[in-house]
């Protein structure tokens, strides 16, 4: 380790990486009831620690190397990290990106004067077809993770951080795909402070470093997920791996879940957002502490902030840790689905969906705030003792990506169906409010409603009003109190929903 040791210390980073803070997590840590830390290597100049380790290695090379020219694969930080580096040195860089590569990354390293090659569905067959062009163009290979002088320049990751933590610290939690940068950081860790253990973390469905260490052998993943794309890795490099079975004391892997929810945290602490990658750590921080008897301080690497913007609607979908989604059976009656919302009425409803398509039976996909899963079962108790049989679905990923997009459809038991948009106030209530103001003979047939986090929440309710209650049925758009507009003409609700 000695000579990695001094490959940290000497390596060029600076002339173009930045020293990143270390931040509190005063809201998450309140939760987790450890203290949490996060070091902001998303701040640095192409929003990602890579810039480190590919500055250090094309620094290595001389004048007529770097005028041959660079070359790389990458899902997109590395490459943003070679084509900065390679720029400031005037060398020309080629960077070959999977063609899953989200497209703000391939648009930030073409701008940044790099030409870029798209190929292959994943990091190896890019790599493979980078290693290719390398021999026929003779570029430098720039490795994103398997190379010790990206290796050294990831390090000084830990010697900025042991400087900024002088004090207590029980654990360093680095995301792990390759490899480069818990590799890096343990081998100055534990030369320094050997005491503080370092924790791999990794989605679930991308763990190659987790199988590889646990079965004592380089492990090749059949395939990779690709949410936290930073991370797609399916077989990790040779030097670290060798390096990963000295130093890492710890793997841990994490939900997509797990990280969408560690995405809001750190925007809810921060008001900035990571990466999936890069909230990894903070994923696996909360994982960990929460099994610990005694609080713990904790730091995680934020490793990037290049999020593709339209991933956001899945985070946003998947990142309420405590929400239960139900499927509850009612009958299909008036009155029926004032009880159902009386029984979760102490509760905050997060998604109400519902379309009438039996005469008899009701079925309604709800969401509700729950903190633990002693809550939901308490809300399936009670349910169930009023009659109401009612599903949980919290772990259900078809429930969560798509059925709950899918309640609805033609129904042709909704005789004399009204369909309006209301604007209900977002707070506890709102709805038990809304159904007292309805007729005894109105029935519910249509009901459609997600929290977006808005002051008011956007609904869409059908209600069926027999031609004779009109009058009525106006008063109480009226008198109710919540901003409306009629939907019945909309040409999308007559096909697909009258």
């Amino acid at each position: 380790m000695s000579d990695y040791l001094q490959k940290i210390l000497t390596a060029r980073v600076y002339e173009l990486a930045v020293e990143t803070p270390v931040d509190p997590m005063p809201r998450c840590s309140s939760r987790v009831g450890s203290t949490l830390l996060l070091k902001r290597e998303d701040f640095q100049p192409v929003f990602s620690f890579k810039i480190r380790g590919a500055l250090n290695k094309i620094a290595s090379l001389d004048a007529p190397t770097r005028t041959r020219g660079v070359i790389c694969a990458s899902a997109g930080n590395h490459a943003q990290g070679v084509a900065l580096a390679a720029a400031h040195f005037d060398a020309p860089a080629t960077i070959v990106m999977p063609v899953t590569t989200p497209a703000m990354k391939v648009s930030a390293v073409r701008a940044l004067g790099a030409t870029v090659v798209l190929k292959g569905e994943s990091y190896a067959e890019a790599a493979a077809h980078a290693a290719e062009l390398q021999v026929a163009h003779g570029a430098t290979p720039i490795h994103p993770f398997d190379d010790p002088l990206v290796i050294a320049g990831q390090g000084t990751v830990a010697v900025e951080l042991l400087r900024q933590i002088p004090g207590d610290l029980d654990a360093v939690f680095v995301p792990v795909g390759g490899g480069g940068l818990i590799c890096g950081m343990a081998a100055y860790i534990k030369a320094v402070r050997p005491e503080i253990r370092v924790v791999g973390v990794q989605t679930v469905d991308s763990c190659a470093m987790a199988q590889s260490l646990e079965r004592g052998e380089r492990v090749t993943l059949d395939e990779v997920g690709l949410f936290s794309d930073g991370t797609a890795v399916k077989t990790v490099g040779r030097e670290t791996f060798r390096l990963a079975t000295q130093l890492i004391d710890d793997m841990l892997l994490v939900s997509n879940d797990e990280v969408c929810a560690a995405i809001k945290d750190i925007f809810e602490d921060t008001r900035t957002i990571c990466e999936p990658a890069g909230a990894l750590a903070l994923a696996g921080m909360k994982r960990y502490s929460m099994a610990q008897s005694s609080p713990l301080t904790l730091c995680g690497i934020a490793t990037g902030a290049n999020m593709n913007f339209g991933s956001l609607r899945f985070v946003a979908e998947r990142a309420e840790e405590r929400e239960a989604l139900l499927a509850v059976t009612i009958p299909e009656r008036p009155g029926s689905f004032r009880m159902l919302a009386s029984l979760l009425g102490e509760h905050s409803i997060t998604e109400f969906n519902y379309r009438m398509s039996d005469i008899s039976e009701a079925h309604v996909f709800v969401g509700v705030a729950a903190d633990n899963s002693a809550e939901i079962a308490s809300i399936l108790s009670n349910l169930g003792a009023h009659g109401f049989t009612a599903l949980d679905l919290s772990d259900n990923d078809l429930a969560k990506e798509h059925l709950r997009h899918m309640v609805g459809g033609r129904s042709a038991a909704a005789d004399d169906e009204r369909l309006y948009r209301f604007l209900f106030p977002e707070r506890p209530g709102a709805l038990l409010r809304f159904l007292d103001a309805m007729q005894a003979d109105w029935n519910i047939s249509l009901f459609h409603y997600r929290n977006q986090g808005s002051d008011v929440g956007r609904v869409l309710v059908g209600i069926q009003v027999p031609s004779a209650s009109e009058p009525a049925f106006e008063a109480f758009l009226h008198t109710i109190g919540y901003p409306n507009h009629s939907e019945s003409d909309n040409l999308a609700y007559q096909l697909f929903l009258r």
